[in-house]
């Protein structure tokens, strides 16, 4: 009886896991829920750092079988905002010179963007991504890590950016540009972190 329960336990955990593989497996294109969906920034600083969140406004990722051929995703630059703020004076004050010409010059620059070049399935959910990214209407390559998961009838996509601000024309307060900044230094290398889900 005891044998039975434990094959019984073994087979449904075996049909769950290659369900969840299977679920994203089966080709076809995936869309993002732009509502669910959000990336965490982190920017630091000599004198400390601040983070806040920006969202994407749509995007999609395509399928063949298990093979991530290929998608993009459009971030909506007005949308930034700082969480690591209280007072909403100062946090205004950031937002707004995130916003301008010193930083990403939203008004000019509305769009944020990233598409899928390739990807190498690395197993487990995990996929090493190569694509290019485009900020202030400068277009780099990018490599990165993900992870794809479900949660219910979502494909969860996490994963951490790293990119270097310089290479997009985005100066302020930057040592590649300005030389005797001193405590007022702003490291180029800024983080965000994925937290997307696609149906």
């Amino acid at each position: 009886m005891k044998k039975s329960i434990l094959r019984q336990t073994a087979l449904l955990m075996t049909l769950a896991f290659v369900f969840s593989i299977s679920a994203y497996a089966d080709g076809g294109n995936k869309k993002l829920n732009s509502e669910k969906s959000k990336v965490e920034w982190l920017g630091k600083k000599v004198t400390g750092e601040h983070s806040g969140t920006i969202k994407v406004s749509k995007g999609n990722l395509m399928f063949k079988g298990d093979k991530l051929e290929k998608g993009s995703f459009v971030v909506n630059m007005s949308t930034i905002v700082c969480t690591d703020i209280k007072d909403e004076g100062y946090r205004a004050k950031l937002e707004g010179h995130l916003k301008s010409d010193d930083f990403f010059g939203v008004e000019k620059y509305p769009e944020s963007k990233f598409e899928v070049v390739k990807a190498k399935n690395l197993g487990n959910g995990n996929y090493e991504v190569h694509g290019n990214i485009t900020i202030k209407g400068i277009t780099k390559p990018i490599s990165f890590n993900v992870n794809m998961h479900h949660h219910g009838d979502d494909l969860h996509v996490s994963g951490k950016i790293v990119i270097d601000r310089s290479k997009f024309n985005v100066r302020y307060g930057s040592g590649s540009f300005f030389d005797n900044l001193g405590d007022k230094t702003i490291y180029d290398d800024f983080e965000l972190s994925l937290d997307l889900y696609l149906q």
